[in-house]
């Protein structure tokens, strides 16, 4: 069988050059990185990762940290990462964080990274000041996902503009009064995607001359079963609620089955919005704010690869969204509401 001296001799370069050539490393030159692959496929060689692992100093993994991995943001973002480094032939090295407001989350532990990943992926995980550090301080390359201190390379979001963009929508269709359905409150940072979604809500309906109620926000948890219970709690306080602005499809979702709870019909008593793009949003009829997420894992990954190489990355990627008119938007009904008895 052929080995790396063999494809160097062949290719007429240094075995050092070789590795690095069907690494994708920088310096090798385009006509060098042709005839190396050129002679390694005629040879029929192929690298051994426990061999090139050695040499480099390299694990070919990544860390990626989450809370969670059966939510749809979270599955997206991670199936994109996962299948972007396979490509190349990285593994991942999962780790999830429980995240509820009535449990302490188990704090980020960067030894069990250490001297065991290439660079770490966050994905959606919300960290205080020093966790930030103490990855950092692992001294290999870091990107979020989702949410990011300003001063990390972080994929995500403008999560004013989301907020801003589906409280506008329903402003839109003339709803005056609109409860929002935020995520688990992140008690570490401001940049996590439920305090800047509910900052978008907040400025359009200053923008559309209609008072801030904080009476009118309530935590669904990010979930179905959190949305489903917050919108009802919310509805029986309020039932002046036209419209309600969930931060995620699947809370949406769980306000969509309150309304059917409480005997409501969407959208004619009351309109509902999410931000996802859930792939069960169009079975659901719902109406949303869409984004990639498997893109922004994709991509995510790759920029990660590339400081791993040495190479220059943006600081921040900020993707599109797109809003999907569905069936659970309208105008608002004219009369009383039917739950206001």
């Amino acid at each position: 069988m052929a080995g790396i001296d063999d494809v160097a001799r062949a290719a007429g370069v240094s075995t050092a050059t070789v590795s690095r050539a069907l690494r994708g490393l920088p310096n090798v030159s385009e006509s060098t990185r042709r005839r190396v692959h050129a002679e390694a496929a005629r040879l029929g060689y192929v690298p051994t990762p426990s061999a090139s692992s050695l040499a480099t100093g390299r694990t070919r993994t990544i860390g990626l940290l989450t809370p969670w991995v059966s939510r749809w943001f979270f599955a997206n973002v991670i199936e994109g990462a996962e299948r972007a480094l396979r490509d190349v032939g990285y593994d991942v090295l999962l780790h999830t964080f429980v995240v509820r407001r009535d449990e302490e989350r188990r704090r980020v532990d960067p030894s069990v990274l250490r001297h065991r990943v290439d660079g770490t992926l966050v994905v959606g995980l919300p960290l205080d000041d020093d966790e930030v550090l103490a990855l950092v301080g692992l001294d290999r390359p870091l990107a979020f996902v989702g949410s990011g201190p300003v001063d990390q390379v972080t994929v995500r979001l403008d999560d004013v503009a989301t907020g801003h963009a589906a409280t506008r929508h329903l402003l839109d269709l003339g709803h005056r009064v609109v409860g929002h359905v935020t995520g688990t409150p992140d008690l570490v940072s401001s940049w996590s995607p439920p305090s800047e979604r509910s900052q978008g809500y907040a400025r359009a309906l200053r923008e559309a001359g209609v008072v801030h109620d904080p009476d009118l926000e309530v935590n669904g948890d990010f979930d179905v079963q959190g949305g489903r219970v917050s919108t009802a709690d919310l509805l029986r306080r309020r039932p002046d609620v036209t419209g309600i602005f969930a931060a995620s499809d699947e809370m949406a979702m769980g306000a969509l089955l309150a309304a059917r709870d409480l005997g409501l019909r969407v959208p004619e008593d009351l309109s509902v919005i999410g931000v996802d793009g859930h792939d069960l949003g169009e079975v659901a009829g719902l109406t949303t704010i869409a984004q990639d997420a498997y893109q922004q894992g994709a991509d995510a990954a790759t920029l990660l690869l590339e400081m791993i190489n040495g190479a220059p990355v943006p600081a921040s990627l900020t993707y599109p969204t797109e809003l999907v008119r569905r069936g659970s938007t309208a105008q608002p009904r004219s009369g009383p509401p039917p739950h206001a008895s």
